[in-house]
């Protein structure tokens, strides 16, 4: 089967039957090859966990060795609201293409993203047409809030994590993410990574390790 996404996919290192899958989007300029990275850690503790890693729909239009999940080349609101939706049915339309070929339902797969992917991660997320097992972002935010809160069919678990240093996007914004989702009754939690820049270290990597597994009950 062949994905309507570019993608990256690492397998366990063991033969075993695939029973839980945890997808990763990378940020605005990045790529499959990126974001992967983080789960050079995570592998060794998920076992019979596929990790796949897609690259977005568009070339980066200030990077154009990268991909980007929506353009940010106006500064309008609307326009990025509709440049993510957009590219956010394509997503939709890559995770269907995944339940078919591993069949597995959304309940065994968590969606992880940075920066722009983890927007995108709490859209899907929240919007889907059946609820996945939880949603892990990292220095991200909520694109349109008015918008999201109409679109809210699931509420999965979320665990958000930022540095409290962010130069690229603030902190603030996971913040005001925590309280949208709190009041909209979203199951969510937030650590802010002291001393940290728009990356995604080794505490902020251990952390989200400890979400996963325990949304996907891997002991």
């Amino acid at each position: 089967m062949t994905f309507c996404l570019d993608t990256k996919i690492i397998k366990p290192d063991t033969n075993n039957d695939i029973k839980n899958i945890v997808v990763l989007l990378h940020g605005y300029g990045g790529d499959a090859n990126d974001i992967a990275q983080v789960t050079l850690n995570w592998k060794r503790f998920l076992p019979n966990t596929l990790f796949i890693c897609p690259n977005a729909p568009e070339t980066c239009s200030i990077n154009p060795s990268g991909f980007q999940w929506f353009d940010l080349s106006q500064d309008d609101e609307e326009f990025v609201l509709n440049e993510s939706k957009k590219n956010e049915l394509i997503l939709k339309k890559f995770l269907k293409e995944i339940n078919e070929k591993f069949s597995l339902p959304n309940s065994k797969i968590c969606i992880s993203g940075f920066s722009q992917g983890c927007m995108m991660s709490i859209n899907v997320g929240l919007s889907s047409d059946d609820k996945y097992s939880g949603v892990l972002g990292f220095s991200g935010k909520i694109i349109n809030k008015k918008d999201l809160s109409k679109r809210i069919n699931f509420k999965p678990e979320i665990m958000l994590i930022h540095g409290e240093n962010d130069e690229i996007v603030s902190c603030v914004n996971s913040l005001e993410a925590k309280d949208f989702l709190e009041r909209n009754k979203v199951p969510v939690k937030l650590e802010i990574i002291k001393n940290c820049g728009h990356h995604i270290p080794i505490e902020a990597s251990s952390i989200g390790l400890k979400f996963i597994k325990k949304i996907l009950n891997i002991n």
